[in-house]
C-alpha cells in the first residue's frame, strides 16, 4: 500500500487568488508557474478571519502529506477556523477528510470539514482551546488515500467517456471512500458499453501515467481542450487562472481542487457497481476500486 511521506507539513477556491501555493515548479503543458514560496491573503472584512490556507493545494505530493501545525483564527462552541489546513472540505463532489487535532491539554476527532474560504473543522470537543492556540492536525490516511484514488478515477473515466461516446459530458459525481458515482449527459448505456467503459479505462490504468497539477489560465486551458470538454464553459468568465490536474501528456486536462493520485498505477482497477437512469438524457453510473467497497 502507498504510504504518505512521514512528517511532511503542508483551492478550494479554483480562482489563482485562492490556490496555496509551494515551491516554484513549472508545468509541463502550460508557461504558468506554480510560484508558491510566499503567498497573501488579504483581511477578509467586518473582522472575519482571513481565509484559510489550503495546504494540499500545494502540488500532487502535497496531497500525501498527513501532519501538519496550524493555528486557531475563530472558534464558536465546536466549530474551529485555522488559518491554514490538510483537511479537504465538502466539495467539488469529494467528501472530506478525518484525523484529528491535538493541541496543548486536548485532542480531538474531527467529525465534519466545510467551507470553502474559510475552512470550518467540527470537532468532537474543544476543551482549552481559544483563538491563537496552536494545534498540530493529523489526516486519516486510509480514507485520503482512497478519495485521491477514486477522484483521479472519476477524471479518467469522465474523459474516456467523452472521448468513446461522442462528446457525452459530465455533469455530477459524488466521491466516496467506498464507492463513487457520475453522471453523464447525454447518454443511456447498455451493458456492452459499460464493458468498453471498463476494459478501456482498466487499460489506461495499467499504463501507469504519471498526474500533475499547475496554475493555467483560462486561454491556454482552451487552447488545449475545447471547453466543453473541461467544463470551461460553465465557470463565469472573471475565472481567469485555475488549478487544473492533468493526466498523462493531453489525455485528460480538468480544473479541480480535489485531492489525486501521483501515477494512475496507484488507482487499481475499476467495478462498475450499477447504472440508474437520471431522466433528460442523464445517466448514473456507479463504481469502486480495487481493494475498497469490496462488500458491495
Amino acid at each position: 500500500m502507498i504510504q504518505p511521506p512521514p512528517n511532511r507539513i503542508e483551492v478550494l477556491g479554483l480562482e489563482k487568488q485562492n490556490v496555496m501555493l509551494g515551491k516554484e515548479k513549472e508545468c509541463r503543458f502550460s508557461k504558468t508557474p506554480l510560484n508558491m514560496q510566499e503567498r497573501t491573503f488579504e483581511q477578509a472584512p467586518y473582522g472575519r478571519p482571513m481565509a484559510t490556507e489550503k495546504l494540499w493545494m500545494d502540488s500532487i505530493e502535497a496531497c500525501y502529506r498527513t501532519n501538519f501545525k496550524a493555528t486557531v483564527s475563530s472558534i464558536k462552541e465546536k466549530e474551529l477556523v485555522l488559518d491554514r489546513t490538510l483537511f479537504y472540505p465538502l466539495g467539488g463532489g469529494q467528501n472530506w477528510d478525518l484525523g484529528t487535532l491535538t493541541w496543548d491539554g486536548g485532542e480531538s476527532e474531527i467529525i465534519e470539514v466545510r467551507g470553502r474560504d474559510e475552512i470550518t473543522h467540527l470537532l468532537e470537543n474543544t476543551k482549552n482551546l481559544q483563538k491563537g492556540s496552536e494545534v498540530n492536525g493529523n489526516i486519516d490516511w486510509q480514507r485520503r488515500h482512497a478519495h485521491m484514488r477514486m477522484h483521479t478515477a472519476q477524471h479518467l473515466v469522465s474523459g474516456l467517456v467523452y472521448e468513446m461516446f461522442h462528446g457525452t459530458r459530465t455533469v455530477g459525481n459524488q466521491i466516496h471512500h467506498d464507492r463513487s458515482r457520475i453522471d453523464f449527459n447525454p447518454i443511456r448505456f447498455e451493458d456492452e458499453m459499460l464493458q468498453r467503459v471498463v476494459s478501456q479505462v482498466n487499460q489506461t490504468i495499467d499504463s501507469s501515467l504519471d498526474v500533475e497539477c499547475c496554475v493555467m489560465t483560462r486561454k491556454e486551458i482552451n487552447k488545449l481542450m475545447p471547453p466543453e470538454r473541461t467544463n470551461m464553459d460553465l465557470l463565469p468568465a472573471s475565472v481567469n487562472e485555475l488549478r487544473v490536474v492533468k493526466i498523462g501528456d493531453g489525455l485528460d486536462l480538468c480544473p479541480c481542487a480535489g485531492t489525486h493520485v501521483r501515477n494512475l498505477s496507484e488507482i487499481g482497477h475499476i467495478r462498475i457497481l450499477g447504472k440508474k437512469s437520471k431522466g433528460k438524457g442523464t445517466h448514473r453510473i456507479s463504481y469502486t476500486l480495487d481493494g475498497l467497497g469490496d462488500e458491495l
